[in-house]
């Protein structure tokens, strides 16, 4: 099965979109690697709906560690060191960063593969 790491902001547009991006990527035979960090940056946000519908989802993804620091560079550092790893994220300095393939989210509120 393939895997993707999912960040901070992927999860919060996912949430505000209205999108089951869990469902979404278990569906296209991918498991998601949730870092504890990102849950950390999700209570420190007061992301409360998504921490909600993380934690009763908690069978549907694995949660990880990417060591402390910045966020986006432990992810970048994550995916440079997992070239198969898919990298969930909307944001434009990790997509530049790595070579991975990445999850997106596209006009129609639907989650593609790039």
């Amino acid at each position: 099965m393939k895997k993707a790491i999912i960040d901070t902001n992927f999860i919060i547009t996912s949430v505000k979109q209205k999108i089951d991006f869990l469902e979404e990527l278990n569906f296209l035979g991918i498991k998601c690697l949730i870092p504890k960090e990102v849950m950390k940056e999700l209570e420190n946000n007061n992301a409360k709906l998504a921490l909600s519908i993380l934690n009763s989802e908690k069978e549907k993804f694995e949660e990880i560690e990417i060591g402390s620091g910045h966020v986006d560079k432990r992810i970048i550092e994550y995916a440079k060191k997992n070239p198969k790893i898919i990298v969930a994220t909307l944001d434009l300095e990790i997509k530049k960063a790595v070579k991975n393939n990445k999850a997106v989210i596209n006009e129609k509120k639907r989650i593609g593969i790039l």
